[in-house]
C-alpha cells in the first residue's frame, strides 16, 4: 500500500516556476514507476511526466519536454516535478501516481494523490 501527497501548487505568471513534490508512506515506494497527471476543467486526466524505480530512466509528454524535469529521491520517498517556463495551458490539477511500470495511461497506476492546483496567469 503507497499512499501520496502532493504539494507546492500554487499561482504562477506565465514564464515562470514552481516546483510540485510527492511524498510518498509505504516501504516499497523505491520499486514503484512514479508519475505525474494533470487535468484541466473539462478535460481528461492527461500524462505528463514519468520516471523508472530507480530513476535511471524519464518520459515525458510532448508538452512537457524542455520545460519539465522529474527526478526522484527515494531515500526521502518523494518525487518532484520542477515546472518552468510555465505557460496558461499549463492550468490544471496536477496528480502524483504510483504503478509498477512506465505507461502514459491512467489505467495502469495503482495509487493517486488527491492533487494540487496550479494556474498560470498570462
Amino acid at each position: 500500500q503507497v499512499q501520496l501527497v502532493e504539494s507546492g501548487g500554487g499561482l504562477v505568471q506565465a514564464g515562470g516556476s514552481l516546483r510540485l513534490s510527492c511524498a510518498a508512506s509505504g516501504r516499497t515506494f523505491s520499486l514503484y514507476t512514479m508519475a505525474w497527471f494533470r487535468q484541466a476543467p473539462g478535460k481528461e486526466r492527461e500524462f505528463v511526466a514519468a520516471i523508472s524505480w530507480r530513476g535511471g530512466t524519464t518520459y515525458y509528454a510532448d508538452s512537457a519536454k524542455g520545460r519539465f524535469t522529474i527526478s526522484r529521491d527515494n531515500a526521502r520517498n518523494t518525487v518532484y516535478l520542477q515546472m518552468n517556463s510555465l505557460k496558461p495551458e499549463d492550468t490544471a490539477v496536477y496528480y502524483c501516481a504510483a504503478g509498477p511500470r512506465y505507461s502514459d495511461y491512467v489505467g495502469e497506476y495503482d495509487y493517486w494523490g488527491q492533487g494540487t492546483q496550479v494556474t498560470v496567469s498570462s
